[in-house]
């Protein structure tokens, strides 16, 4: 964008998450240093952090549920994480959903927090991750 006078570039968006934390490896140098900032999406890996989906179940209702685009977050490995995430949690008293979500907050090279949430408790409990340390 300096060699063609073009805008420069701000942001990025890609999934980070605790169980996909491809971006620390691949961009989070180069981000930092060009301070562009990264708009994470997906900080609660589909809902799968917050143990939804654990032992096979399929809420009525779940993104996963419906739209069957889970895959990424059932490779092998995946379950035995989240079920090891949620127990840390839980040891330290958190919502497992809120810990998921400060992690990503807490990340230098994140500009913002993509989240989501179906219904007013989700909202409240996503919002409340800011407080969490």
């Amino acid at each position: 964008s300096e060699m063609r006078g073009g805008p420069r570039v701000q942001s990025i968006q890609n999934a980070y998450n605790l169980l996909n934390r491809t971006f620390e490896t691949g961009l989070a140098e180069i981000a930092m240093r060009e301070q562009v900032g990264l708009l994470a999406y997906s900080p609660l890996a589909q809902g799968y952090l917050t143990g939804k989906y654990l032992d096979g179940a399929k809420p009525a209702g779940a993104r996963s549920t419906l739209f069957n685009r889970g895959q990424r977050y059932e490779a092998a490995g995946a379950e035995d994480a989240v079920k090891r995430y949620i127990a840390i949690a839980r040891e330290a008293g958190l919502d497992p959903a809120q810990m998921a979500l400060a992690f990503v907050n807490s990340r230098p090279f994140v500009t913002a927090n993509i989240i989501g949430a179906t219904t007013m408790e989700q909202l409240r409990t996503d919002i409340g991750s800011i407080d969490v340390a």
